[in-house]
């Protein structure tokens, strides 16, 4: 046998042990992280606020919002039309208290203070403090999760109370990818979802309670025209949901306005 024979012999045998390109696996296509949503928003409709008011905590209830206000000696709770910003009911808290986020559960209005690890309970029918509760570290935002209490300190933990005993049940540990989302304030619960102001910013985590991944980002910048925020600390902070009219409210720390809002969905 000739070196020509021998050289066809092996190029056919080679072609026949070996796949066809086209039959080839194809590597797996490397993908990165999923794109967290983004939101921005349309207004629906403004309503009065009062521009003193250090906003710490919002709620919805029948047709009027109650908040929580800071500062010390002008923390309040307060029951307020919503129409017309008209404050209707109000409760002063001690001077040496500064006022923080507030929640409704089972007829009771519980309000954090932001450094003196004590809270307060009141009926909220006529605002009548009908008790005290404490809790170590600092207290900043606060709402209700069925039975329980959700309580933000500042950091990248959400604290969840037992609603009878106001016991720690446990914590969720907030993050966005693997970076943990710090500096988490006013809070409220948005179907099935916790909403969560994020201090000095204009944005809201959009939080799952069972894993603490951020599912979403609000962005509120030009909300609320620069005219208004001329004091540095008259941030957003101010979260409420009306849950059978489905419609969100939010305002800030020493805002003119209240405002309803519509999510709108960016293009990824």
């Amino acid at each position: 046998m000739n070196c020509i024979s021998i050289l066809i012999q092996f190029i056919f045998a080679l072609m026949i042990t070996a796949p066809f390109p086209k039959l080839m696996a194809q590597p797996a296509r490397k993908t990165g992280p999923a794109t967290v949503p983004q939101y921005a928003f349309k207004v629906i409709h403004s309503y009065p606020h009062d521009q003193g008011a250090f906003t710490q905590g919002l709620f919805y209830k029948d047709g009027f919002l109650y908040e929580g206000t800071g500062l010390n000696g002008r923390s309040s709770l307060r029951k307020v039309r919503l129409e017309t910003g008209e404050v209707v009911q109000k409760v002063d808290l001690p001077e040496r208290y500064f006022g923080e986020g507030i929640a409704l559960l089972g007829g009771k209005i519980y309000q954090l203070t932001w450094r003196s690890g004590m809270g307060f309970i009141y009926d909220a029918q006529d605002f009548h403090q009908t008790g005290t509760f404490s809790y170590e570290g600092e207290g900043w935002g606060l709402t209700t999760m069925g039975r329980d209490l959700l309580m933000s300190d500042g950091t990248d933990e959400i604290r969840v109370l037992n609603g009878a005993t106001l016991k720690e049940k446990r914590r969720i540990k907030v993050h966005d990818g693997d970076a943990p989302v710090t500096e988490i304030n006013e809070l409220e619960v948005v179907d099935g979802e916790i909403f969560a102001n994020i201090w000095q910013t204009d944005r809201i985590a959009r939080i799952s309670p069972r894993t603490g991944k951020v599912v979403g980002w609000i962005n509120l910048a030009g909300l609320l025209s620069p005219m208004y925020r001329r004091k540095p600390d008259a941030v957003l902070n101010g979260i409420a949901y009306d849950a059978h009219g489905k419609r969100l409210f939010v305002t800030g720390k020493l805002w003119p306005n209240v405002f309803e809002i519509q999510l709108v969905l960016k293009k990824q």
